[in-house]
């Protein structure tokens, strides 16, 4: 077997059963629920045991085919030497690990997704099977690789839920903060190892943009279904800079599920131009508002950002329709039919469908008090940039 090391949040730190920090409880997430009966409580040490376990128990082999699917070239167990678990944060959903080892001088990295959470051991195994489905069915993936889903039995019959996937090397998590230069709330990058930073405004635009991409690329058209449980507050999204520009991951899909529960006819419905495009309206509406929500450095109040973020969405969403086959019962291009669809909705249409929407929301909530307040300069933002576009 190969030797294992631990860390917490840097290779700088590491944790063994001697360091004072080992038997200390571990923070359960960044909003602390107040104890929820299902959440699990651990200490670091607990962590670390149980994140080894899961490679323990079968040698090291599913470690081996997920390096093996990725070098295309058969990796055994007697290849590794050592494997670095690193604590990489206390999410809302997960305590994610990042997993190291290296091969022939070369270091490659996948996360171990930890769900000690209620809401994180809710969603983990769909959450699972969502990015698989989505990386098998779009030929184009802005996911993750997922690799194995598991569970290590831990105190009293109880057993903590993870599962291994690739790690976006060089991303990292983003949210609206206060720059004290001006006082303004701009993007900063949680750069730990080089330093945060926050991103100009063309490179911001660039963020939105593709972030509103991807949402719309796994829109699916015909069955209606997008990514539903998502939010810039848990860092759901990452970023990456470098010489080659801004580039934008999602790494997570914790639900994908369809618009209408109640279409149970989806081929009937796919032959009928109006709900195609109803629907579409009614997803692009829901994102135009969710895109512009996020908590002060992810763990304060929340915050609405700038009305340009519209037109960011607007332009993202053309994109990823862009990239959509044809749908049978439309005359022209999914984009160009939903341009023209558009193009006749009034502010006030659009006002009274995003008022319906927010209805449905969770009303106790803060951030639905927050969308309600900002609801009608929103739409004004949005109609103004549709009429640009």
């Amino acid at each position: 077997m190969p030797r294992f090391s631990y860390h917490v949040y840097h290779l700088e730190t590491p944790i063994s059963p001697l360091s004072d920090r080992w038997k200390k409880r571990l923070p359960l997430a960044r909003h602390m629920s107040g104890g929820n009966h299902a959440e699990i409580y651990m200490s670091y040490g607990e962590y670390f045991d149980a994140a080894r376990s899961f490679f323990e128990r079968d040698g090291c082999d599913m470690l081996c085919l997920a390096l093996t699917r990725r070098l295309e070239q058969t990796i055994t167990p007697g290849d590794l030497r050592e494997i670095r678990i690193i604590l990489e944060k206390h999410g809302e959903f997960y305590h994610p690990a990042r997993i190291e080892t290296t091969l022939g001088g070369q270091t490659f990295c996948f996360v171990l997704n930890i769900a000690l959470s209620e809401s994180g051991n809710r969603h983990i195994k769909d959450e699972y099977h969502n990015l698989k489905k989505l990386n098998d069915e779009f030929a184009v993936s802005f996911l993750p690789r997922v690799y194995v889903f598991g569970d290590i039995d831990f105190q009293e019959k109880r057993n903590i839920r993870m599962f291994l996937g690739d790690w976006f090397e060089g991303y990292h998590e983003f949210h609206l903060s206060r720059d004290t230069s001006d006082n303004q709330f701009k993007i900063r990058v949680w750069d730990d190892e080089n330093g945060r930073f926050f991103l100009n405004s063309e490179q911001t635009t660039t963020l939105y943009t593709q972030a509103a991409k991807i949402m719309t690329y796994y829109y699916n058209v015909q069955t209606f279904e997008h990514i539903s449980a998502w939010h810039h507050a848990a860092g759901d999204f990452v970023v990456k800079l470098d010489q080659g520009g801004l580039d934008v991951k999602l790494i997570s899909v914790r639900k994908y599920t369809p618009l209408f529960q109640d279409v149970n006819d989806q081929d009937h419905a796919v032959e009928n131009a109006k709900l195609v495009l109803q629907a579409l309206l009614i997803f692009f509406l829901n994102l135009s508002i969710k895109m512009r929500l996020d908590r002060i450095d992810g763990i304060g109040d929340f915050v609405w950002s700038d009305p340009w973020v519209a037109q960011t969405t607007v332009a993202g969403v053309f994109e990823g329709l862009a990239q959509k086959r044809a749908v049978p019962s439309l005359p022209d291009s999914i984009s160009l039919c939903f341009k023209t669809y558009l193009s006749i909705c009034t502010r006030d249409d659009l006002l009274e469908l995003s008022e319906f929407l927010v209805s449905t929301y969770n009303l106790s909530k803060p951030e639905t008090a927050v969308i309600k307040k900002h609801l009608s300069e929103h739409v004004q933002s949005l109609y103004q940039a549709v009429r640009e576009f």
